[in-house]
């Protein structure tokens, strides 16, 4: 009788055992399923990031002279096909793969396998895989400032397969991937200061000086042939540097619009640093100037833009616009053809950017991070520069063997006089004008 009465019970019970049951598989499914805010936010911040390599194109191509504007489009544009197909087949493996040592990821997503059907924090896992690749389509693009007018184009599209795959990857999974061993270090690289400017400014330095100097270089003047091209193009890439910064908080909410607004102060910063620095010293202040500025300011915030006060970001801002300037200043003393000065702005920028973090963090601001110097915290300076010192030393080695290996398979640099007809003819066959 008790047996029966014990039955009757659990039957009574059973609907609420299968209402109970029902609702933790649904919290379970909703665990995995993505947040449709988060993941229309970084949808655009993506389409967002992937607007400033055109941008980039307009800002070099209107610098250079008007018989090498189009080769000079070429290397931004052709970057966006060719690494898109080596980040599918099996770049974005390398980068984000299950960890090998902390060094380098495996083959887990080669041609994108097992990321179609999963989610990575609250977006789907190809959504982050498409943002990421939008990084890694731009930071080949911007090395191309420091060998316009000369470079073969052939040797462009296997100096950047090369430098991508032995460059970009292994320092985008040192720095970002959670198994990458400046990650369990504790460096701190927001947006990519060191992975993405870092790498590129310096490879842009070795590049010019192994490279040479264009033909009359220090005895004419090479003169933009469109400013309003390149002040487009620095338009474009404050406006795509939205989704850049604030994108890589990966979600939409706090985070992001911290990563927003100390993008947006920083990058004003700059420009008023770098115009009244222009003003004061050339007793002129130049429109190109001020956009060389305000790009300078979004690259130092970079790597600072999620861990750091709007405070903080006024004063980034300030010094990349005062600092990058005197670089740029310094190029003419020291008489290397660093040609749009992507050493000056990208290389230095980052650098500066990636230290300050060491410098201005707050974990208060962002638990991911940790405090810096001004915060009671010594050590995080330390490693920033460790990582500073150890990518850049990484950078300018593996750099020199892929110009050397380019060199000696396909060649560098066109002939004479191909450099004096101009790249659109010789590499191209086309003319951006008429006349």
């Amino acid at each position: 009788m008790e047996i029966y009465r014990g039955m009757r019970g659990i039957r009574r019970l059973a609907p609420l055992l299968c209402l109970l049951t029902s609702a933790l598989a649904h919290a379970q499914a909703a665990e995995s399923v993505a947040n449709s805010g988060d993941t229309a936010w970084m949808l655009m911040a993506s389409a967002l990031v992937l607007l400033m390599t055109p941008g980039l194109a307009l800002f070099y191509g209107g610098m250079v002279r008007r018989k090498n504007v189009l080769a000079t489009f070429m290397y931004s544009f052709f970057a966006m096909a060719l690494v898109t197909v080596q980040w599918v087949v099996f770049g974005y493996s390398l980068a984000f793969g299950q960890t090998h040592g902390g060094f380098i990821g495996g083959g887990d997503f080669l041609m994108l396998n097992n990321v179609t059907t999963e989610t990575r924090g609250t977006i789907p896992h190809l959504v982050f895989m498409a943002f990421q690749l939008k990084f890694a389509i731009i930071t080949p693009a911007l090395i191309s400032g420091a060998f316009v007018e000369r470079m073969k184009f052939s040797a462009y599209v296997l100096f950047t397969l090369l430098w991508t795959t032995l460059v970009y990857d292994p320092v985008a999974h040192w720095t970002w991937a959670e198994g990458g061993w400046l990650f369990k270090l504790g460096v701190l690289d927001f947006a990519g200061g060191t992975v993405v400017h870092w790498t590129a400014g310096l490879s842009a330095l070795i590049c010019a000086i192994y490279i040479g100097k264009r033909l009359g270089f220090g005895r004419e003047r090479f003169i933009p042939h469109d400013l309003p091209m390149t002040i487009l193009g620095g338009g474009l890439l404050w406006f795509g540097w939205f989704g850049f910064n604030a994108g890589s908080a990966l979600a939409a909410g706090p985070l992001a619009a911290l990563a927003f607004s100390t993008t947006h102060i920083a990058a004003g910063a700059a420009a008023l640093a770098w115009t009244s620095a222009e003003w004061i010293l050339r007793k002129r202040p130049t429109l190109l100037g001020m956009v060389s500025g305000l790009v300078a300011g979004l690259v130092a915030i970079t790597p600072a833009a999620g861990f750091v006060s709007p405070a903080a970001s006024l004063v980034i801002g300030i010094l990349a616009g005062g600092v990058c300037y005197g670089a740029v200043l310094l190029k003419e003393k020291l008489h290397y053809d660093d040609s749009l000065d992507a050493w000056g702005v990208h290389g230095v920028g980052g650098l500066l950017g990636a230290l300050l973090v060491g410098v201005f963090s707050q974990a208060a601001l962002n638990p991911a991070g940790a405090d810096g110097l001004l915060a009671g915290n010594p050590a995080l300076l330390g490693k920033q520069a460790l990582a500073l010192l150890v990518v850049g030393a990484y950078t300018a080695v593996v750099t020199l063997v892929v110009l050397k290996i380019v060199d000696k398979t396909v060649g560098l640099r066109v002939s004479e006089e191909e450099e004096r007809m101009g790249l659109d003819a010789t590499q191209h066959g086309e003319a951006a004008y008429n006349s």
